[in-house]
């Protein structure tokens, strides 16, 4: 049955797929700025910055069994609502004129196995 626990099992693992993706990130280069933040119904897993410009990253975790790689989860209706989120948060953080990119980080938890891969430049959004 897929209750209170199923979905609180689930919330553990994106978080700890965040988290995976963050020390990745800034393995790289980048600076955490924000994480999982909110305008409304929208949100962002990730926000950072490097010699590039900003990043705005989502975050796919998964366990086995697959229907699909976690990145191909990340369809157009999603992408736009992360550009939307995007412009609001740089218009309110003072970012109208940066550089930004639209990344994707796919993880998949596997009991101690974790693999990850990293997208930048995933896509491009139609509103910018």
């Amino acid at each position: 049955m897929a209750g209170a626990g199923g979905r609180s099992e689930n919330t553990k693992v994106g978080h700890r797929g965040e988290d995976i993706a963050c020390e990745f990130l800034m393995g790289q280069g980048h600076s955490i700025i924000g994480r999982n933040w909110r305008s409304g119904h929208l949100e962002i897993d990730i926000i950072s910055l490097d010699g590039i410009g900003i990043h705005f990253v989502e975050v796919k975790t998964r366990r086995p069994p697959l229907q699909a790689a976690p990145q191909e989860c990340v369809n157009t209706t999603k992408q736009r609502r992360v550009a939307r989120a995007a412009q609001n948060w740089m218009a309110k953080n003072g970012f109208a004129e940066a550089e930004c990119h639209f990344d994707i980080v796919s993880v998949v938890i596997d009991g101690e196995k974790i693999f990850s891969e990293y997208f930048p430049d995933a896509y491009i959004p139609s509103l910018f």
